[in-house]
């Protein structure tokens, strides 16, 4: 099962970056080629929350993809996994998992996303390129956790 993790201090406070990471309706500010999200129903806890993500292809068209909070732990940990049944992932994708961990640090928050995917059949040829590919979107989610967070302690979105 390939599992890739990256992680980065953030310079905010932990509350801060949990807000923004365990919120479904702001993936469109910080998770790659986010679009928009629909059909958010959200439990106060987090988990067991569901919501529908719409990507966007590099061809500029929306792909929908599903998914559910499996775990939450207040300022500590967010899992959530796509649902992959009857969808076009389903082919390449047996699981789909992320967690984010967050840690307080000297200088801000330590933000750590982790994926774990199986790959179905003979998907599992590409692994590589699947490795490379996943490491690349969560460089790009902390890229946009980080400019999230930055404007938004630039007060534009107060």
């Amino acid at each position: 099962m390939p599992r890739i993790s990256r992680r980065r201090t953030i310079d905010a406070p932990a509350d801060a970056v949990w807000s923004l990471v365990s919120d479904p309706y702001n993936l469109p500010r910080w998770w790659p080629r986010t679009i928009r999200v629909e059909n958010v129903e959200q439990t106060s806890a987090g988990k067991r929350s569901q919501w529908t993500t719409v990507l966007e292809t590099a061809e500029g068209r929306g792909v929908r993809a599903d998914y559910r909070c499996l775990s939450s732990a207040q300022g500590e940990r967010y899992v959530w996994e796509q649902q992959l049944g009857d969808t076009p992932f389903d082919r390449i994708l047996r699981s789909s998992v992320l967690e984010i961990g967050l840690a307080p640090s000297d200088d801000g928050t330590e933000v750590r996303l982790t994926s774990r995917q199986v790959l179905r059949g003979m998907s599992r040829l590409g692994s590589p390129m699947m490795r490379r590919a996943t490491a690349s979107t969560l460089e790009e989610a902390l890229n946009g956790i980080e400019r999230a967070l930055g404007a938004e302690s630039a007060g534009e979105y107060r």
